[in-house]
């Protein structure tokens, strides 16, 4: 792989802030070594001393007053050693990428951990796209991506899917535009990279197929593309076995694949993880040291202790019961779809995610359904504009989420958004 080609103009710029090299050099030096060149405050001013933290299973994780000291400290911008640790441990056990024995400048997989999944792909995005750069998007997608993308200046080509994610080929007839040959050129316009949410994508719920996957995979190989896998909902998918990662399929080392700790463990601590090869991470560790400099130490260390009493069955433990409970979330949801919004919607069962994606029949444009009349109705989903990559553009969709409502609320909420959709029509 030629990462060069890849990178702006902004990130190859970047260089190693020599503090932070500093500051991580002295966290992995012995206790004999007299630090003068650290400007990290003292940790006895800290007004925090200890914490002890409830767990589910009955058990706590204890911060004592050591390792309060260095939690609430700064940090390695790439993570800390024993959370990083325990992440590539889980990547090789779920994922096992060809790009794990890899030499550094061949792609080796590398990670680092990230304020949520979000922060992560920002960096991500400025340290590869420049201005006319152009893009392809599994849309409609999270406002949060097209909010991050279109200040950037970049061509965003929209790719066919269905309720089976993208269809590659609609895929292949968009890079038809170009001869494979074009990569070899210096100043190619061909599309730098393919960003996609495989499983459970916000907001239409759906999850590639292990065939596409692989046919999408040798398109990115013959058109010289990288594939971003944004997955935070890799640890909702309510069928086993899981399909195969992008990751898993990597022998090019052109993956870069984000995952967050969010919908399983907190949103709130914001932490997520990226895990792609090494020239390219090392980049966006540039990136976060002078941005946020680290993801917060005490989250981190929190998190890691937690891991690590639990170890990975403990941890595969929850996520089978968080994915219960979601599962029951979304069969309570589709009960109420059947009841109230048959004749009047269209929609796929998700195999994994918080969504419903609902095609309203007979309004070219909810937008005004929902964001005036649902609120007299007194029922709130979000229109379907709000995905397009051209918010301007009509959609006759809503999406629906069952994470937080209860059973009577959702069966009550999809009665009410039926009773709308009647007047409407």
């Amino acid at each position: 792989m030629n990462y060069s080609r890849f990178i702006t103009a902004v990130s190859a710029a970047r260089k190693a802030s020599p503090i932070r090299v500093l500051t991580e050099l002295m966290q992995t030096s012995p206790p004999s070594l007299i630090s003068l060149a650290g400007g990290a405050p003292n940790p006895n001013t800290f007004p925090f001393k200890a914490a002890s933290i409830s767990i589910e299973d009955g058990t706590r994780v204890e911060i004592g007053e050591d390792l309060m000291k260095r939690a609430l400290q700064y940090s390695a911008s790439a993570g800390i050693p024993e959370l990083l640790s325990w992440l590539k441990d889980l990547q090789r056990s779920l994922h096992n990428p060809p790009t794990a024995d890899y030499r550094p400048e061949e792609g080796k997989m590398e990670m680092c951990v990230t304020t949520g999944s979000q922060q992560g792909l920002c960096n991500v995005f400025e340290m590869l796209i420049n201005p006319g750069d152009t893009i392809l998007l599994d849309a409609p997608s999270y406002p949060g991506t097209l909010a991050a993308l279109r200040p950037l200046g970049c061509n965003i080509i929209s790719v066919p899917s269905d309720h089976h994610g993208i269809i590659p080929k609609g895929l292949k007839e968009i890079l038809s535009r170009w001869s494979p040959e074009s990569t070899r050129k210096v100043n190619s316009d061909l599309p730098k990279f393919l960003y996609t949410v495989p499983n459970g994508s916000n907001p239409t719920g759906t999850s590639l197929t292990t065939d596409r996957k692989k046919e999408i995979y040798q398109l990115a190989r013959q058109y010289d593309f990288l594939l971003i896998e944004d997955d935070p909902y890799y640890f909702l998918q309510f069928s086993k076995p899981w399909a195969p990662t992008f990751l898993s399929m990597d022998i090019d080392g052109r993956v870069i694949r984000t995952d967050s700790f969010s919908k399983i463990l907190s949103s709130g601590l914001r932490i997520g993880f990226l895990t792609g090869p090494k020239p390219l991470i090392d980049r966006v560790i540039l990136h976060i040291q002078v941005s946020t400099m680290h993801t917060s130490t005490f989250t981190q260390l929190m998190i890691s202790q937690l891991l690590q009493q639990w170890g990975h069955k403990g941890f595969f433990d929850h996520v089978d019961r968080v994915i219960e409970f979601y599962k029951t979330q979304r069969d309570v949801m589709l009960t109420a779809a059947d009841k109230w919004l048959k004749g009047l919607a269209d929609w796929h069962a998700p195999a994994a995610g918080m969504f419903l994606w609902l095609k309203i029949k007979g309004i070219s444009d909810t937008q005004h359904l929902i964001m005036e009349k649902a609120l007299e109705k007194q029922v709130l989903l979000v229109p379907g504009r709000a995905f397009n990559i051209d918010s301007s553009e009509p959609s006759s969709y809503v999406r629906a989420s069952f994470s937080l409502s209860s059973p009577s609320q959702i069966d009550q909420g999809f009665q009410r958004l039926a009773e709308l959709i009647k007047e409407a029509i």
